[in-house]
């Protein structure tokens, strides 16, 4: 699979499909939630959807960054990372920034660089998980089960943290760090070995007993699945906070794994538009954000409303994956211009 930048700076001569495939699924499903999230308090289908969505759906997607990211230092590395995911962030932070201000009649128009907005966490995050996946691997030169146990250590431990946690995307980029971190210990083996047919029958029943759980739980706040909220904000009692974190971090774990065990092996009609999932997340929070602002109301049954938004999130994917969007967005994206280079060229 050919590795874009924001997934590691290095160049691979044949793309594998399998991780192309698993990208579309997965960028889909941020859209299908972004998308569904203002309508979750009207229906218990709606919320459990949405919440076993979020226990996997970033999570796998941070993994896939973790499997493709450099974990050696050279030369240029940092100015890399600096190009291909700070600058886009301040561009797009800006133009989100102006956007917001129009669309939600601010009175006035503060650019605060230092607080990503809505989806640019992840920019933010990307870098910071990069360096300290160098931190970890090429300097300390941790063991991975040692790696992992301190990892995820930081993940509970920053939920203690009352201020600062959306500074710099500061809270996700600990809660998060160890998917990054277990995707870059995982080989192509591991991900072959979960594709047989008895595996992906226990992933689809455990998905599914996770979907009913969620469902007859008691009401608990999504806002633990965003890993951007102090324990304190989240209104849980702090002793069992810590040990409320690690069994989420059990249960998206073995989601994720599920997920990957699921996910198409071959070429698909699907696979190409996994390619430009960047693309799709730097840009769909311009139509969600406007859908919101709208105040469109669901249909009368909030089921056939889950339909149509499910079926307005794939056409929305699939136009912004589309290789004519990401030619006319690169420049902006990856201050580069060879993807409209390149389809001048086959025409």
């Amino acid at each position: 699979m050919e590795r874009s930048v924001i997934e590691s700076g290095v160049t691979m001569s044949k793309r594998d499909y399998y991780f192309d495939n698993a990208k579309f699924i997965l960028i889909f499903l941020v859209v299908f939630g972004h998308a569904i999230q203002s309508s979750i308090e009207a229906d218990p289908i709606l919320m459990t959807t949405y919440q076993t969505i979020y226990f996997f759906h970033m999570p796998a997607f941070i993994l896939i960054a973790g499997y493709f990211a450099k974990a050696s230092y050279s030369k240029g590395l940092i100015f890399k990372l600096l190009k291909k995911l700070i600058v886009p962030y301040l561009i797009f932070q800006l133009i989100y920034t102006i956007y917001y201000y129009f669309l939600r009649d601010h009175n006035n128009l503060e650019i605060d660089p230092l607080n990503p907005q809505w989806a640019l966490w992840f920019l933010v995050s990307m870098f910071f998980w990069s360096l300290l996946l160098l931190l970890f691997v090429d300097v300390l030169k941790l063991k991975w089960k040692a790696a992992m146990v301190i990892s995820i250590a930081l993940g509970v431990l920053i939920g203690f943290v009352n201020d600062y946690t959306s500074t710099l995307s500061l809270s996700r980029t600990f809660v998060f760090f160890p998917f990054f971190l277990a995707g870059h210990y995982l080989n192509r083996n591991f991900f072959s070995q979960l594709n047989s047919k008895k595996v992906r029958v226990f992933s689809a029943l455990s998905i599914l007993l996770v979907f009913i759980s969620i469902y007859f739980l008691p009401d608990w706040s999504s806002r633990w699945l965003f890993g951007s909220h102090s324990y304190e904000d989240l209104g849980t009692p702090v002793e069992a906070s810590p040990l409320l974190r690690l069994l989420i971090y059990a249960v998206s774990f073995g989601l994720v794994i599920a997920f990957f065990s699921l996910a198409p092996i071959i070429k698909t009609f699907f696979t190409k538009w996994g390619v430009n999932t960047l693309y799709v997340y730097l840009f769909h929070g311009f139509i969600i954000q406007f859908y919101r602002e709208s105040g469109f109301g669901l249909a009368v049954n909030p089921y056939v409303s889950l339909l149509i938004i499910m079926a307005a999130s794939l056409i929305l994917t699939i136009f912004l994956s589309s290789r004519l969007v990401a030619a006319a967005a690169q420049p902006i994206v990856e201050l580069n211009n060879s993807k409209a280079k390149k389809m001048l060229n086959q025409k």
